[in-house]
């Protein structure tokens, strides 16, 4: 179960739409060194976890393209799924989706594996038209004990270059190339934007090389810090998908980018072309507007079973102006716990903040020095 704490930042969630007029004014140019500096280091944890946030949401939504919650043959493009309805380690699929629609299915994860405590609920209806297909996907988040949704997360996503199943999941083996565009709306307001693409190579023995790259920004911005933040995902080299022994898939990546802030509403994204083979030379998806911030290499490898995220492994990361990032998965938690992913962010030698997600990437950031926290929702900072 998670924390109060967590339940607070939940309900804050639900509330971020409708808390104008209550931010504070960040500090002039001609404040104090200490209002100054913790503006700064705010700005610092919000890029760093954005900058984490990005690969890993890319990542779970690449793994979902794949594999979705189904066990690891529906990867492989064979006939055995969980069975409709059925509760299995707190997930249930459906096919075709509840509403009966044709072509679609329906994905619901719970907090609690006797599936009676809704987090997530995903629906896709897809159309297929030879080697191309499009999928229309909306995944509603829900705070554990809310009934209704806190944020829905709407994408449009285009297949090409692959081969398909019986229920829409294009077959690893053969390869595919993927592009999407999201946007999640918490209480109405169109708050994270993303572009991302991903080139599936073609593979065997249950292990396909891949690449892609991504780009995304918050459109409410930060009101306390009246300004708002984005990440340019540029490109995921070096990339591996590997079917697991038991059932569990491992992604491998190093994610390069390039963090931004800038005025509220001054930030959008660029589409290009969309492309087809590794390894990527222009991205399809960059970031207009704002202020460079640094650049950062993350190396990734993220375990999903069913799914779900089951380990986050950060090595080596490196950071805007020399700042470092350290991030733990704690294995003795359940994966929904609000403490199942923790990070460290440091700054020449000195932790600045914390950070604390559940699978979902659902938590919060926490400054060191002040205490404040900014609320994370779906692997991105939103409040």
């Amino acid at each position: 179960m998670r924390s109060p704490l967590l339940l607070a930042v939940a309900a804050t969630i639900a509330l971020a739409a409708c808390g104008g007029g209550g931010a504070s004014t960040p500090p002039a140019s001609g404040g104090t060194g200490s209002m100054q500096s913790s503006q700064v280091q705010s700005q610092t944890a919000i890029d760093t976890t954005n900058a984490l946030g990005d690969p890993v949401k890319a990542t779970a939504d690449f793994n979902d393209t794949t594999s979705g919650t189904s066990t690891a043959e529906r990867s492989m493009n064979t006939t055995r799924m969980l069975a409709n309805g059925v509760c299995t380690n707190g997930v249930e699929f459906w096919s075709p989706d509840k509403n009966g629609d044709p072509n679609s299915t329906e994905e619901q994860y719970f907090y609690d594996s006797a599936c009676t405590e809704l987090a997530r609920d995903v629906e896709r209806i897809y159309t297929i038209n030879g080697a191309a297909e499009t999928v229309n996907r909306t995944e509603s988040q829900y705070a554990i004990g809310n009934t209704t949704a806190i944020a829905t997360r709407t994408s449009t996503v285009n297949y090409v270059n692959g081969s398909y199943g019986s229920n829409g999941y294009p077959v690893v083996a053969d390869g595919f190339a993927r592009d999407a565009t999201s946007a999640t709306n918490i209480s109405g307001s169109k708050t994270i934007v993303t572009g991302d693409e991903l080139v599936m190579q073609a593979g065997s023995s249950g292990v396909n090389a891949w690449c892609g790259d991504s780009a995304g920004y918050n459109a409410t911005g930060i009101a306390a810090l009246n300004e708002t933040f984005g990440w340019d995902g540029g490109v995921s080299s070096g990339g591996s998908r590997t079917l697991n022994g038991d059932g569990s898939v491992t992604w491998t990546a190093t994610h390069t980018g390039t963090v931004f802030t800038g005025a509220i509403g001054s930030l959008s994204i660029a589409t290009g072309s969309e492309n087809t083979t590794c390894p990527i030379a222009t991205p399809q998806y960059a970031l207009a507007g704002g202020t460079p911030q640094g650049n950062y290499s993350i190396p990734v490898t993220a375990t999903y079973l069913h799914g779900e995220l089951t380990s986050l492994t950060v090595t080596n990361a490196t950071l805007a102006d020399g700042n470092t990032l350290s991030v733990t998965t704690n294995s003795n938690v359940s994966p929904t716990n609000s403490n199942f992913v923790t990070g460290t962010i440091t700054s020449s030698g000195s932790p600045i903040a914390t950070f604390a997600v559940d699978c979902f990437g659902d938590g919060t950031l926490t400054m060191t020095a002040s205490g404040k926290q900014y609320v994370i929702d779906d692997w991105h900072v939103v409040k």
